[in-house]
């Protein structure tokens, strides 16, 4: 199988609509020019940094490594380095001088085993095979120039189905569901496997305590985890479910439409759909929406040229005007907050807590007063007290 087929619909189109995205482009247009001055010094900070794994230090991985190039089609050169941190976790570098590298930290290197480390590794070549460092997620919200809030969101978007494409991936290597299991409660509990025996009809029962095809987050993970690709997420779990019952991954399995259309179900939980669409429930999300938006951007002594500037980004040309009455909108937020709890789900009205927060950061900058407002709107929706802070120091890099 070409292991482009594995990729997400999603992830390719979403990625196809950034790359035209001018903020993207001017990004790329300047990583581009400083390539060409000479390396960016990747790999000179990894030796500096981290111990090179030679073949001869670790042929057993170099091994694994050499199947999933093979099975993934990959031909670039690879190197593989550790560093030492007790957190689970792997990266994919861009790659650099005609070099591709994967980071392991020295704990998972250590505590995972056979299908577990190729579910890794393919999950990082994943990454690589599918372009995903085109689109230079890290600049855009981390840089000092940061994205409109429209955008931010269609990155965070994009990045979860990057997630799902190279799990995919990662997958097409290990060829061993229990493994990927395994992997999956590794990287969730943080436990190597040697105190605590693996059972995966157990992990799996917790995932569907978790009622994801309710929309509901169940007692078992915290909330903050629908809007988080990493360390761990259940919908991860449920969509590689949907691929291993597909016929990517099993000869009578359901065919790649029906996967995809699975797939975008699950991740409409954690997308901003109800900004297009036309249901009752979305129209409440969006006012409700509108409406704290107006309020937090007013709590700091009113609205700044520069917050009506991000405002219009996110809601469209002259939302903002002199029509708008803030009191008489603001006086509404108590009845837009009930009506909105009448007919979400807690995961959307999370939904709604974490847009507005992508909306509140999009200045740089959240006021003491503009936390407090976003605070008291999301108890009022009943969404965790911690779950704000959460949403306002998110970072979307890809793992």
């Amino acid at each position: 199988m070409n292991a482009d087929e594995l990729r997400s619909r999603q992830d390719r189109e979403i990625a196809r609509q950034l790359m035209e995205v001018s903020d993207v482009r001017k990004i790329n247009e300047a990583i581009e020019k400083r390539e060409e001055k000479g390396p960016m010094g990747t790999r000179r900070r990894l030796l500096a940094t981290s111990v090179r794994l030679s073949r001869s230090m670790a042929p057993w991985l170099h091994e694994m490594a050499d199947d999933c190039i093979e099975k993934l089609g990959v031909t670039i050169p690879l190197e593989l380095y550790v560093y030492a941190s007790p957190s689970f976790n792997a990266a994919c570098v861009k790659p650099e001088d005609g070099r591709l590298f994967i980071m392991f930290s020295s704990s998972l290197l250590e505590a995972f085993e056979g299908p577990e480390l190729r579910f890794v590794l393919g999950h990082e070549l994943g990454h690589y095979l599918y372009g995903h460092h085109d689109i230079p997620i890290g600049y855009l919200l981390n840089g000092k120039a940061r994205p409109s809030p429209k955008l931010a969101l269609q990155l965070t978007t994009w990045s979860r189905y990057a997630e799902i494409s190279a799990d995919r991936a990662g997958a097409h290597c290990a060829r061993d569901p229990i493994g990927v299991a395994r992997a999956l409660f590794k990287l969730a509990s943080g436990l190597s496997g040697k105190l605590v025996e693996f059972n995966i009809d157990e992990f799996m029962q917790q995932v569907d305590e978790m009622q994801v095809a309710d929309a509901e987050p169940g007692q078992g993970a915290p909330t903050e985890d629908w809007f988080m690709t990493h360390p761990f997420s259940p919908l991860r779990v449920r969509a590689l479910n949907h691929y291993n019952a597909s016929v990517l991954a099993t000869e009578n399995g359901c065919s790649v439409d029906d996967l995809e259309t699975r797939v975008q179900v699950l991740m409409t939980m954690m997308e901003p759909s109800y900004l297009e669409g036309r249901t009752d429930t979305a129209e409440s999300m969006r006012r409700l929406l509108f409406a704290s938006a107006i309020a937090v951007a007013n709590a700091s002594g009113g609205i700044s040229e520069q917050e009506i500037a991000v405002f219009e980004k996110f809601f469209g040309e002259r939302s903002f005007n002199d029509d708008l009455n803030i009191d008489k909108l603001a006086a509404t937020l108590a009845d837009r907050i009930s009506q909105t709890k009448a007919v979400t789900t807690i995961a959307q009205r999370n939904q709604v807590i974490n847009d507005l927060c992508t909306i509140a950061r999009a200045d740089h900058t959240v006021q003491a007063a503009e936390l407090k407002t976003i605070e008291d709107i999301a108890a009022e929706l009943d969404v965790p007290a911690h779950f704000a802070a959460q949403a306002l120091a998110m970072t979307t890099d890809l793992d």
